[in-house]
């Protein structure tokens, strides 16, 4: 087995692991003040994606509930330090587009969705949610569903796996993927902590199991229709990196975050349409969608995931990026076909290409262009 090397990419410098390493809540300091009441005012956590494909938010003060997304006011930031704007044009503005519920204030407060607009009215060039919007929108007579695999890998605040020997490494893979047991499974208290959050916040949470690699998960979203899956993927995402906080964890969506002979990170895409799970034309449908997919599949890996070259090796259930192939049941294929679904004759196919830092929009918008709209 080939040694993994550390620290893993992107290492945190030196600061953001001392910073790490103070606790960063005190249940018993902060308990008797959650419990103070906040009358009618309501606390809205607005959070968006910024320049890098991560996550930013800040609280707003609401003086009662909002009924809906349309009561809500439009907010800015300073977009020069998010990666998001020039200095001198800094001014990005956040328009609410989903709520939830805050899982960590309780009561009426809520957890935001924003999408970022320049000052002329343009989407911001981290905004692709606008963009899938459209592309959903002229698709809807179709009815699109997803349901994304999210994979992801822990890490201790001193940049080493989480759980892992400091000074040594676990035994090869083989009995962590839905492991039961100590050795075999790390953080269940946290994963535990992030689906109950997810659930009570409305997410669209479907299950979650270990992973392949030791300290390596997986939660699904979905199934969801059209925008509604990156919606509630990026929020599931914000409550995992949240709850990081209180536990001191940092949470990795680098698609292959240890070199060496682990698996990597995918967030696989699950994808039908009306015509896919219609009994007796299903298999049709998807077999037409397969050849469509193939024709465009360079223009896929462009939007697939940074690092995904990586992962995409042909090994460890992966197919090569730079071929395309599918097949029933293969996980080695760029698309799998389960097998209950060639069985029936239809149902939906599996992208086995998107990396863990995926954009979902950009995911779902491309694969409705090409399957749907003939892009």
């Amino acid at each position: 087995m080939h040694l993994p090397s550390f620290p893993p990419p992107n290492p945190p410098n030196t600061s953001d692991i001392m910073s790490s390493l103070i606790p960063t809540k005190r249940v018993d300091l902060l308990a008797p003040y959650m419990a103070l009441d906040q009358g009618s005012s309501v606390q809205a956590e607005y959070i968006w994606i910024d320049g890098d494909n991560g996550l930013r938010s800040k609280t707003m003060t609401l003086d009662e509930s909002p009924a809906s997304v349309a009561d809500l006011r439009e907010w800015n930031f300073d977009g020069s330090s998010t990666n998001q704007a020039p200095g001198d044009n800094s001014d990005v503005f956040l328009r609410p587009v989903a709520i939830f519920k805050d899982p960590f204030r309780g009561g009426a407060n809520i957890l935001v969705l924003c999408e970022c607009y320049d000052n002329d009215g343009t989407a911001n060039k981290s905004n692709h949610r606008a963009h899938c919007k459209k592309v959903m929108d002229a698709a809807k007579a179709e009815e699109p569903w997803f349901g994304l695999e999210q994979e992801y890998t822990l890490f201790d605040a001193d940049g080493q796996v989480f759980g892992w020997p400091k000074n040594g490494f676990p035994g090869p893979q083989g009995p962590y993927y839905c492991g039961v047991g100590a050795g075999k499974v790390f953080a269940r208290d946290f994963i535990e902590a992030h689906y109950r959050a997810c659930l009570y916040a409305g997410v669209k949470i479907s299950g979650i199991n270990a992973e392949v690699m030791p300290s390596q998960w997986e939660f699904q979203v979905g199934p969801c229709e059209g925008i509604v899956l990156g919606d509630h993927l990026w929020m599931a995402r914000f409550l995992l990196l949240r709850i990081g906080e209180e536990w001191g964890i940092k949470p990795s969506f680098h698609p292959k975050p240890l070199k060496g002979d682990w698996n990597g990170a995918g967030c696989h895409s699950n994808y039908s349409t009306k015509a896919m799970r219609t009994p007796g034309k299903g298999m049709a449908a998807i077999e037409a969608a397969i050849q469509k997919l193939e024709a465009r599949h360079l223009d896929h890996m462009a939007v697939y995931g940074e690092d995904n070259d990586q992962r995409l090796t042909g090994l460890h259930e992966t197919a090569s990026m730079h071929t395309f192939s599918a097949g029933v049941a293969n996980r080695g294929a760029s698309i799998r076909i389960p097998r209950h679904v060639g069985a029936a004759g239809h149902g939906y196919i599996e992208d086995r290409r998107p990396a863990s830092n995926i954009d979902p929009y950009r995911v779902t918008s491309i694969i409705v262009e090409t399957t749907i709209l003939n892009v």
